[in-house]
C-alpha cells in the first residue's frame, strides 16, 4: 500500500500496465524526457525506453491517427494530449475513425486505445488550457469518455481503459491531480467501467457529479447536514455509457435530485441525466430536477474564473430550494 495523489495513481497504472503488457506504449508531446506537462509519465521513458514512449511533434492530429494504426496493428497505444482544449485537430482522426473502426470492419479490426487528457478548469490558466467539453465527444457512438475523480478511481479506472478493445476517451480533472492523497494497492486490479460510485448515502436529496465538481459536491452534502439534509452524492464516473440504473434507484429513494458539473449548461451530460430522469422517474420526484453548472461561455481569464465554477454555496443553495417543494 501506499499513499499516493490522483496523478501519481495515473503513473502507477500506467506502469503497471506496461510492465505486464509489451504491446502497450505511450505517444505524447512532451511525455518522454519531462515526464509530461503534469509529470504523469515521468520517469516511464528511462524505464521502458524511446519505443515504448514516445516524443510526438506538436501535432494532435498526428498522435491521434498514429495510434489508430498502431492499435489496429497489435499495439495498445495511450496518447496524451497536454491539455482538452488541444484534442480539437485530433477530433476528425477519433470520430471519423478510431471510433469507427469496428463497425467499418464488421468486427475484423477494433482500436485499443485509451486518449488521455487534463481537463477543467480554476487553475488560472488560458481558456485553450481549461476547457471542458466532454458532452461533445460523450455524443459520439463507439467511444467510452471515463473521467476519475480520486486516485483509487484513477488507478483503477485507467486499468480498465487500457484493457478495453476499443477506444476510451479517459478525462483527467487536473484542479484536484494533487488536492489529497490515498492508500492505494498497486496490484493491478482493475474497477469496473460504465458504473457510477455511490460516494455517500443519503435519504432526502441526490446529488450527481463528475470531475472535480465532486469536492464541492462532497462539501456541500456535509454542509447540509446542519440543516437536517441528508444527501447521497454519485460520482458516475464513465459518462459514456451513464450507468443510469443507480442514478435512477437513488432518485426514487430520495424523490429530489440536483446535477452538478463544471461545463457549460446547454446540451451538458446534466442535460441528458435530467431528461432520462424525467423520462424513467418521473413519478418519484417530489422537485423539479435542478442543475448547477458553468455558464455557457468561454472560460474567462483568471480574474473572473472564479464566477464561472461550481461552488458549494450554490450547491448547496440549489438543494435547499429543492427541499422546499
Amino acid at each position: 500500500m501506499s499513499s499516493v495523489t490522483l496523478i501519481d495513481a495515473i503513473n502507477l497504472a500506467l506502469q503497471y500496465e506496461m510492465e505486464q503488457d509489451p504491446n502497450v506504449v505511450l505517444i505524447g508531446e512532451d511525455i518522454g524526457l519531462n515526464g509530461g506537462v503534469f509529470r504523469a509519465t515521468q520517469g516511464l521513458q528511462e524505464k521502458f525506453g524511446e519505443n515504448r514512449v514516445i516524443d510526438s511533434p506538436l501535432a494532435e492530429s498526428m498522435i491521434a491517427g498514429m495510434s489508430i494504426g498502431m492499435s489496429t496493428h497489435g499495439l495498445k497505444p495511450i496518447a496524451e494530449f497536454q491539455f482538452m482544449g488541444f484534442i480539437y485537430p485530433a477530433m476528425n482522426q477519433i470520430i471519423s475513425h478510431a471510433c469507427r473502426m469496428r463497425n467499418r470492419t464488421r468486427n475484423r479490426l477494433t482500436c485499443p486505445i485509451v486518449f488521455r487528457a487534463p481537463f477543467g478548469g480554476f487553475i488560472h490558466a488560458p481558456e485553450h488550457h481549461s476547457e471542458s467539453t466532454e458532452s461533445l465527444f460523450a455524443h459520439i457512438p463507439g467511444l467510452r469518455v471515463v473521467i476519475p475523480t480520486s486516485p483509487e478511481r484513477a488507478y483503477g479506472l485507467l486499468l480498465a481503459a487500457i484493457r478495453e478493445p476499443d477506444p476510451v476517451l479517459f478525462l483527467e480533472p487536473k484542479r484536484i491531480y494533487r488536492l489529497h492523497k490515498q492508500e492505494i494497492d498497486n496490484n493491478g486490479i482493475a474497477l469496473p467501467l460504465d458504473t457510477a460510485f455511490i460516494l455517500r448515502e443519503g435519504s432526502n436529496i441526490t446529488l450527481i457529479s463528475f470531475g472535480a465538481s465532486i469536492v464541492e459536491t462532497m462539501q456541500a452534502a456535509q454542509e447540509l447536514e446542519q440543516y437536517n439534509v441528508s444527501a447521497e452524492v454519485i460520482d458516475i464516473a464513465t459518462i459514456k455509457p451513464i450507468d443510469f440504473e443507480t442514478i435512477l434507484s437513488s432518485v426514487e429513494k430520495t424523490g429530489r435530485c440536483v446535477i452538478i458539473h463544471e461545463a457549460a449548461k446547454s446540451c451538458g451530460v446534466g442535460a441528458e441525466i435530467a431528461a432520462t430522469i424525467a423520462e424513467k422517474a418521473l413519478t418519484s420526484l417530489l422537485a423539479p430536477i435542478r442543475r448547477i453548472t458553468g455558464y455557457d461561455i468561454i472560460m474567462p481569464y483568471y480574474k473572473m474564473e472564479k464566477h464561472n465554477m461550481v461552488s458549494t454555496t450554490k450547491i448547496v443553495q440549489a438543494a435547499k430550494e429543492t427541499m422546499e417543494y
